[in-house]
């Protein structure tokens, strides 16, 4: 998110002139667009625009009560954030039954290192309440007896601690278009693959079923299109011969933390943005986060060969070099007959 620009976003069923709608409030309060995206899926239309107030001709807490007001005439829930909405940040954490990125978090939280206070845990398992009780953080269980989460409770509670961001710690369900486009750019996954490799479930187990020699985590931005999203960082591990699925999990579930810590640490730092589905550090020269595999890794592969700049290649392509050059060299060098010459060719 640009540093300096309001967010709003519009959710709700898909209808005509809803853009047409929400524009003209801005235009009439002298507000620019800087930035709009907008689609559909699965019936649920979704607009993100980020836009410059700063001589915009009415307060802040007015534009955002004629905005709620229009969507609520048009059947849709639209949200405001201004720039001094994200000065403290809140985390909501969606978890299942694995604790590991869950503790990691907490442990994070509790030393001062994560940069934002875990406002709630929401899970569709109660399995980790008793995580989130130990660090006085409120748990909501949002599931059945079969673990099917109620997303429309999962918004109430979202809304309700004000989340700027959402981590999903092992979260083991899909969110549906109504929640990932409330909250795009804003939900942040751990998945334990190298993606686009092995999406969906059993990731390491798929791994081993497909004979990789490598495999790894990923932390990306959560999309509509399942394991897809726009990727912050990754971790990666060689997988012993023989491998089980659980010895995979014991070497990757570290992994798994750290690469989400490291994705939660950049977001909140304002120092990652998504542009055409791909993630980009806004100032390179600034950070030195660890988006892929250890710096050890690149001094321990090979710098050669490389097209061109093998020994022999080299050697042949200056010889042949050289002799060109010699052959334009005798051309030049050659004086051109006489007619003495000629006389003398004749005579013999």
């Amino acid at each position: 998110m640009t540093r300096d620009l309001t967010e709003i976003v519009v959710v709700g069923d898909d209808d005509t002139g809803l853009i047409a709608e929400i524009t003209s409030v801005l235009f009439e309060r002298n507000v620019n667009i800087e930035d709009l995206d907008q689609a559909v899926r699965e019936g649920v239309f979704r607009m993100t625009m980020r836009v410059d107030t700063s001589e915009m001709v009415c307060k802040d807490e007015t534009l955002r009560e004629n905005l709620h007001d229009l969507g609520d005439e048009l059947g849709v829930d639209v949200q405001v954030r201004f720039p001094s909405d994200r000065q403290t940040q809140s985390i909501a954490v969606l978890v299942t039954k694995e604790s590991h990125c869950l503790e990691a978090i907490f442990e994070a939280w509790a030393s001062g290192d994560l940069g934002a206070d875990v406002s709630v845990v929401i899970g569709n398992h109660s399995d980790l309440q008793p995580l989130a009780e130990k660090y006085d953080v409120p748990f909501h269980d949002i599931g059945d007896e079969k673990g099917t989460p109620d997303e429309g409770e999962l918004l109430e509670i979202l809304a309700e601690y004000e989340a700027d961001l959402v981590v999903l710690a092992r979260y083991m369900r899909i969110l549906s278009p109504d929640v990932v486009f409330r909250y795009e750019d804003r939900i942040i996954n751990v998945h334990p693959s190298l993606l686009p490799a092995f999406p969906g479930a059993s990731a390491y187990m798929q791994a081993i079923e497909e004979g990789v020699r490598i495999a790894g985590v990923t932390s990306h931005y959560v999309t509509t299109d399942l394991d897809q999203g726009p990727i912050i960082t990754q971790r990666a591990f060689n997988i012993p011969d023989d491998a089980t699925e659980a010895q995979l999990q014991e070497i990757g579930q570290p992994l798994e933390a750290e690469a989400l810590l490291e994705a939660i640490d950049l977001h909140l730092n304002d120092e990652v943005t998504v542009h055409r589905g791909r993630t980009r550090l806004r100032d390179p020269e600034e950070v030195d986060p660890q988006l892929g595999a250890p710096e050890a890794l690149d001094h321990a592969n090979p710098d050669r060969p490389i097209d061109g700049l093998g020994e022999y290649v080299a050697d042949q392509a200056d010889s042949e070099a050289a002799d060109v050059a010699d052959e334009t060299d005798a051309e030049t060098d050659d004086p051109e007959p006489t007619d003495a010459d000629a006389e003398s060719e004749a005579d013999d």
